[in-house]
Parts: C-alpha cells; sequence; structure tokens
C-alpha cells in the first residue's frame, strides 16, 4: 500500500511538472548533440474527444445537481480532471523519444523511459504495423511492442537477447523492439546516422 500510495504521488507530482514546463516552455535538459522525437500525434485525438467531453460534463452537472456542497465537489473533481488530462498530453510532449550520442530512449508519457544504448543496436528500420487485440505494450516470441494508440512506426533489432526494464516483460529478455514515433523516418536517419559513426569509429 506504501509503495502505491509514493507511486501516485510522485506520479502527480511528475505530471504537474511535466504540465509547468509545457506551458511556460522549459523543456528538459538533454545531452548536447540530441534529438527530440514526438509520439503523440496518434492520441490527439482521443484526448481531445475525451477533453471536450468533460468540458461540457462539467457546466451541466453544476446546473443540475441540486445540492450546493455536492455542485462544488462536482465542480471541483471535473476541473482537476480537465487540467489532469491537458497534463497528461504535457507529459508526451515534455518526454519525447530521443536520439543522441549515448544511444535511442524510447519514451511514453511517464510510465515508460527505456535507453538503448547503440552498442546493443544492430539495425534499426522504419516499419508501420497495427498491432492486434492486446493492449498498447505486447511481448511475443522475444519482440517487445510498444504501441501508441494500436500502432508502431519503428523497428529495432538488438545485438543479442536483452533483459529491459518493461514490466510486461516479466525479465523475459527481448531481440527486437517496436514502437511508435509521429515521424519514423527522421528518427530512424538520425539513428542510423549514430550508428554509422560508431561503427566508423
Amino acid at each position: 500500500m506504501i509503495k502505491l500510495i509514493r507511486f501516485v504521488v510522485v506520479y502527480e507530482l511528475r505530471l504537474w511538472a511535466a504540465l509547468c514546463r509545457w506551458v511556460f516552455r522549459r523543456p528538459v535538459p538533454i545531452e548536447p548533440g540530441a534529438q527530440r522525437f514526438t509520439y503523440h500525434r496518434a492520441v490527439n485525438l482521443i484526448l481531445g474527444a475525451f477533453l471536450v467531453v468533460s468540458a461540457i460534463e462539467v457546466p451541466i452537472l453544476h446546473l443540475i445537481l441540486p445540492w450546493e456542497p455536492v455542485r462544488l465537489t462536482a465542480l471541483a473533481i471535473g476541473v482537476y480532471g480537465l487540467i489532469w488530462m491537458v497534463g497528461l498530453l504535457a507529459t508526451m510532449r515534455v518526454h519525447q523519444h530521443l536520439v543522441g550520442p549515448s544511444g535511442l530512449r524510447i519514451r511514453n508519457s511517464l510510465s515508460l523511459d527505456l535507453p538503448l544504448p547503440w552498442e546493443r543496436i544492430a539495425a534499426i528500420e522504419v516499419r508501420r504495423r497495427s498491432m492486434p487485440p492486446g493492449g498498447q505494450t505486447q511481448l511475443e516470441d522475444g519482440v517487445l511492442a510498444l504501441g501508441m494508440a494500436g500502432q508502431t512506426s519503428v523497428d529495432v533489432v538488438l545485438m543479442g537477447p536483452l533483459v529491459v526494464p518493461v514490466r510486461k516483460t516479466r525479465g523475459e529478455p527481448v531481440t527486437r523492439i517496436r514502437f511508435h514515433a509521429d515521424e519514423p523516418e527522421a528518427l530512424v536517419a538520425a539513428a542510423r546516422s549514430h550508428l554509422t559513426a560508431r561503427t566508423q569509429a
């Protein structure tokens, strides 16, 4: 229970920090020579729909509920929920995929931060795929799919089996990782330049 409470508190604090960074345009510092790549566009429509529905629901509830304490409570919860969803979108914009001298860093909001050094990567390519039902994180035959809105667009082939800190793997090594990027061609081109530089060094 204590671990769960700690996780929720830390998650909330990081979400609000990301929202502040996004609003005030203060990006998280990254290593020199690194590039950021977005992945949030696939869920913009979904989050936008939730925001619109919630924005309509808040004033309607405020007008319908007859009891003042309940109305005020519902208003506070509704407004907080709206801000929270904007904060969730902010975490995706602040914590983007990174390609830099030290390696590739695959991100998904606050729930995933997977660094892969270049020496662990054998190849990377653009490959757009639709994921089968089963969640946004799937593991099958050593292939770890980290989807966004049920799709991936980049395939990473590893040098060999690697245990990654992703709960869904349960310690099982993976040999290939698939994930989504809004501009996979640009990400793959940047990654390949670092891979080429490493092999020529």
